[in-house]
């Protein structure tokens, strides 16, 4: 192969008559094996406390739950196999069991949607710029932390009893109920007022919603001749839906699982006459009071089945009532 070439006279060489291939840009280089593997190793020695937590605290426990679920197990002697009698009894045979799942499913209905609202209210208050803001989140935002501790739910049971601050301030204006605690057409809703206390978790996260919708749409709204009330429905709410879908099935999650507060309002039985007898509740009469072990792990499975359902219907209507931003509808 020949080639010719010359230099002008500013010394650049044209090789324009230069045959063969083109010339075509080399790979880029890759790893070698050993080096992936390496990095791989470091990765999974980093992850290795949280794998180790997974399986010894979270798997490890599920596993053997599952299995005692269907053993007689009192825990001072071994399992017994007893396949699927747990679950019969409980379905078939046990009446406080269907009692502890109605009065959950009140507790549920009615205070999820409570906090929810008044998270929602609050957080649309704080949302206008005012002096103090700062100060407002952190105070209506304490409850949340304080509201699972025991020391608070011997406050609220306190206030709620038979001549305390709530039976009191009541009789003073000519509402005379008695102790809530102590009445069984009241006392679930000492439950309802301590978890709507409670509200300052969703409020925050209403709150971060709030301040990325755009104020263009309020705007444009308000042009269109809009008020307060047609822009809440038809700007804040929608965009708010996806911030809504996901307090709805934390909340939920939550009062499903609710045990501090029955426990020691209702000084662990439930009562009066088992209107404060939640599932978990119950769950744990059946476990540690009864030492029905194996009883009480099929009772958490079914609830775990139930809390599965219904975050998976809820999921499955979120396509008709959330909306996402550039979403076409």
């Amino acid at each position: 192969m020949t080639r010719s070439a010359f230099t002008d006279a500013t010394g650049t060489s044209d090789t324009s008559g230069v045959t063969g291939p083109p010339l075509r840009d080399s790979p880029p280089p890759t790893a070698a094996p050993g080096r992936r593997r390496r990095g791989q190793g470091v990765a999974y020695l980093f992850l290795s406390p949280w794998i180790a937590g997974a399986a010894l605290l979270t798997i490890g426990p599920m596993v053997a739950s599952l299995y005692l679920s269907f053993t007689d197990y009192d825990l001072f002697s071994a399992p017994n196999w007893i396949g699927v009698d747990n679950y019969a009894t409980m379905f078939a045979g046990d009446e406080r069991f269907w009692h502890a799942a109605w009065v959950t499913t009140k507790y549920v209905l009615i205070s999820v949607p409570l906090k929810l609202g008044l998270a929602l209210a609050v957080a649309l208050l704080l949302n206008r710029p005012r002096r103090g803001a700062g100060l407002y989140r952190s105070a209506f935002y304490a409850p949340s932390l304080l509201g699972a501790s025991v020391s608070v739910a011997l406050a609220w049971r306190a206030l709620f009893s038979t001549g305390g601050t709530v039976d009191e301030g009541l009789a003073a204006v000519g509402i005379d109920t008695g102790g809530w605690v102590d009445q069984p057409q009241y006392a679930l809703l000492t439950l309802v007022a301590l978890a709507a206390w409670q509200f300052g978790a969703p409020m925050v996260i209403f709150l971060a919603g709030l301040k990325q919708v755009p104020k263009e749409l309020y705007e444009a709204a308000a042009i269109d001749g809009a008020g307060p009330g047609r822009r809440f429905l038809s700007v804040t709410l929608p965009m708010l839906s996806p911030v809504i879908l996901f307090n709805l099935v934390l909340e939920t999650i939550h009062a499903f699982q609710a045990f501090t507060g029955a426990f020691v309002v209702s000084s662990g039985r439930g009562g009066p006459s088992d209107s404060t007898l939640l599932y978990p509740l119950y769950l744990y009469q059946r476990g540690f009071t009864d030492f029905r072990m194996g009883y009480a792990s099929a009772m958490a499975w079914v609830l775990l089945a139930v809390v599965a359902v219904l975050t998976a219907l809820v999921f499955r209507s979120a396509r008709r009532w959330v909306f996402y931003a550039g979403e076409n509808r």
